[in-house]
């Protein structure tokens, strides 16, 4: 990856978003942009300018982020699923997992893995 890569960040928290915007910036990365819900990460994965991505599992209301993995997975595009232990869909069960309560070292060791 380049050392200013353009990450998506598909976060409901907006406190864990913005920590992981700061930890991105620490780390050298630029980001692509934030999105709430699975409509909000998929017009940004269609408006392009996405390296890789950070997502969630688990959205408000209920909603999963696997609709925006595949999207992802089919433009070729790597990311990593942040998740507090739920249970991985079987199609993304090879991609880098980042653990919750998230740390700058987590982060860093998750985007090293793409």
């Amino acid at each position: 990856m380049t050392e200013r890569t353009r990450i998506l960040i598909v976060e409901d928290e907006p406190l864990i978003a913005m920590m992981l915007e700061d930890f991105l910036d620490a780390l050298g990365k630029q980001v692509a942009g934030t999105a709430e819900t699975v409509a909000g990460a998929l017009d940004q994965v269609a408006r392009g300018g996405v390296d890789a991505a950070i997502l969630d599992v688990n959205l408000r209301g209920g909603e999963k982020s696997w609709p925006v993995a595949d999207a992802l997975a089919a433009a070729g595009i790597p990311f990593v699923l942040a998740t507090g232990g739920d249970t991985v869909a079987e199609a993304h069960s090879t991609r880098p997992v980042l653990a919750k309560p998230f740390t700058m070292d987590g982060v860093e060791q998750a985007l090293g893995a793409l």
